[in-house]
């Protein structure tokens, strides 16, 4: 029996991808999906877990609201407060600025005592037009993370980061 005509043979290249099947894009985005999960779990726990960014996070607002307050007192000319409640965990800035820290810190202020209008157990920083401040310094803490934020009486100039164990 002769060969059938060429015309009418399947090529076993073009059988083989019609087998091979691709990837749906559902399956794709699954993947993507739990490698994000991976991701943001790992960093997680590589940063001291939750507590760790609600540390870093509540430091870097409170040093922020500070800045704040200093650059109020420079640009209107007119001497601005800082005030923190340690046993409330709250803060008030300048401009009626205020918010809270989360309940699982510990929160700790040190600092002259001669700011006007701060009561008892509440801290205050003073800053003057000039940019100084009455200083003080504020220390957020979780377990055994510390956050330091450091106020200085001369400049004003406001510091802030991890001291230990903080991410």
């Amino acid at each position: 029996m002769p060969a059938p005509p060429r015309w009418t043979r399947r090529p076993h290249a073009l059988s083989r991808r019609r087998a091979v099947r691709g990837v749906s894009l559902l399956e794709m985005l699954l993947v993507v999906a739990l490698i994000a999960i991976i991701g943001v779990l790992t960093a997680t726990a590589m940063n001291g877990g939750i507590d760790g960014v609600r540390l870093r996070n509540a430091g870097k607002e409170v040093a922020s609201q500070l800045r704040y307050t200093r650059t109020q007192a420079i640009a209107t000319g007119e001497r601005q407060r800082f005030l923190i409640d340690p046993e409330a965990r709250t803060w008030e800035a300048a401009n009626g600025r205020h918010g809270s820290l989360p309940a699982a810190l510990e929160v700790h202020f040190r600092g002259a005592g001669q700011v006007a209008g701060v009561a008892n157990g509440k801290g205050g920083i003073a800053f003057h037009p000039d940019g100084g401040s009455s200083g003080g310094t504020i220390e957020l803490g979780v377990r055994d993370a510390l956050w330091r934020i450091d106020v200085s009486w001369i400049t004003g100039e406001v510091r802030s980061g991890p001291v230990r164990g903080a991410p």
